[in-house]
């Protein structure tokens, strides 16, 4: 009960001290309230200004840039937190926090990936609270990553590549393929694209990724005639890149892309067919023939390297080759 003082004086002292202050202030308060028997009366919740300050952090991720889609997922995942531990925010404590994880990944049989992911979020959330002097300490800080199996994610092979490209019926999907396999983009970066978006001559285009980030994507010269030639062939006015087959040729959407890719796995015996392993190709593929890092950073339009390194891997053919080379 006197630590709990303690803390809730500092905090409300916070913007008016410098870390000299706040040292002398809390040792006065220990020394004054050694000898002090503390009583709690009838126990208030001091959740009141929990939304608010939940409010105020996604407003500042909003200004960093973040998209609407990943606030509304920071949002979601705070609230849930709150309510399940019932207290005021600024009150919550690093045995509240771990007692979540624990309960929320017996209770829902999470992955350690997810439970990590909620942990990221929650520690963004208390450090910026801690940043802004709303809290004294990020409760979050004891609680380290939570590690992770390492999985080897798939690529298409040169094989599979060409296997849906022979075996196209529609301009459309042959340009759409091409288009996912050339560049890296996003899937979701492709759907938003329009016919005057794309400079032939210079065979790029300029998409809008995460957070409303623009960057120049490069495409090469089989995808340039593949595409031209879907474009000759549409009969509608659609200002979109791709479109429905079909009346009344509207644009195509995430799930429309998704749908197409895994009917053509299941025709062709492959494993796995989904717009992101394109892009998860040709980050393997770049970094096997030597691209630098940071170069391939700004094509796949990621704000940290690390993401950067996550998506691309090494063939092990090419670790055998590089023993070889340099150890014998």
């Amino acid at each position: 009960m006197k630590q709990q003082i303690i803390i809730n004086v500092m905090q409300q002292m916070l913007p008016h001290l410098d870390n000299a202050q706040m040292q002398k202030l809390q040792k006065v308060l220990e020394i004054a309230l050694f000898n002090c028997e503390i009583t709690a009366q009838t126990e208030k919740k001091d959740t009141d200004d929990n939304p608010k300050l939940i409010e105020a952090f996604v407003a500042a991720k909003r200004i960093e840039g973040c998209s609407e889609k990943t606030l509304k997922y920071y949002r979601i995942t705070i609230e849930t937190m709150v309510a399940s531990i019932d207290k005021g925010i600024r009150h919550i404590q690093t045995e509240d926090l771990r007692s979540y994880l624990t309960d929320y990944q017996s209770k829902n049989q999470s992955s350690r990936v997810t439970i990590d992911n909620i942990r990221r979020i929650l520690s963004s959330f208390f450090s910026w609270l801690e940043d802004e002097d709303y809290i004294l300490k990020s409760p979050v800080r004891r609680i380290h990553k939570v590690k992770t199996a390492t999985n080897i994610k798939e690529t298409y092979t040169d094989e599979d590549l060409e296997k849906m490209r022979d075996n196209c019926t529609e301009l459309r999907d042959l340009a759409m393929i091409d288009m996912l396999a050339s560049t890296g983009m996003r899937v979701g970066e492709m759907v938003l694209l329009n016919r005057n978006d794309i400079d032939f001559n210079e065979r790029e285009c300029i998409v809008f990724g995460k957070g409303s980030k623009e960057r120049v994507v490069y495409f090469d010269a089989r995808t340039k005639i593949h595409l031209q030639n879907y474009l000759r062939s549409r009969k509608d006015d659609n200002p979109a890149l791709f479109v429905s087959l079909k009346s009344p040729y509207e644009r195509l959407k995430i799930g429309g892309v998704e749908v197409r890719l895994r009917e053509f796995g299941k025709q062709l015996g492959l494993q796995r067919v989904y717009p992101h392993k394109f892009r998860r190709t040709l980050a393997t593929t770049a970094i096997d023939k030597g691209m630098p890092i940071e170069q391939l950073q700004q094509l796949l339009g990621h704000r940290k390297i690390d993401t950067t390194l996550q998506y691309a891997m090494v063939k092990q053919s090419n670790v055998k080759i590089a023993h070889r080379k340099y150890i014998g």
